[in-house]
């Protein structure tokens, strides 16, 4: 898919809209590849299993997110509901790295 796609703000026809979308779709996927070596990362470098769920810093990372999600004029609630999924599927992503790391 090209990145050749017009703002929101040009689109002109539902073909412009869908390319929009599948362009910005595919670009949230590398970010999220990006996000997922993160959590790589983070089972490489906890010391122990324990370590890889944190709750406090859970809510730490959906607040923010709802909280520019909000200040960008999006549904707050939608991004929760995302980033809740998002952080629980990380952490399952960690955990199994962490094992498979150490196991």
């Amino acid at each position: 898919m090209s990145g050749d796609f017009k703002s929101p703000e040009d689109c002109e026809t539902m073909a412009d809209v869908r390319k929009g979308v599948d362009c910005t779709d595919r670009e949230l996927v590398a970010l999220l590849e990006r996000r997922f070596g993160y959590m790589r990362a983070a089972a490489r470098i906890k010391p122990n299993r324990e370590a890889v769920r944190d709750e406090a810093r859970k809510a730490s990372v959906i607040a923010a997110a709802v909280a520019d999600a909000k200040a960008r004029g999006i549904p707050g609630e939608v991004v929760a509901d995302l980033w809740e999924r998002l952080v629980e599927g990380s952490i399952a992503y960690e955990f199994e790295k962490w094992d498979r790391l150490r196991g």
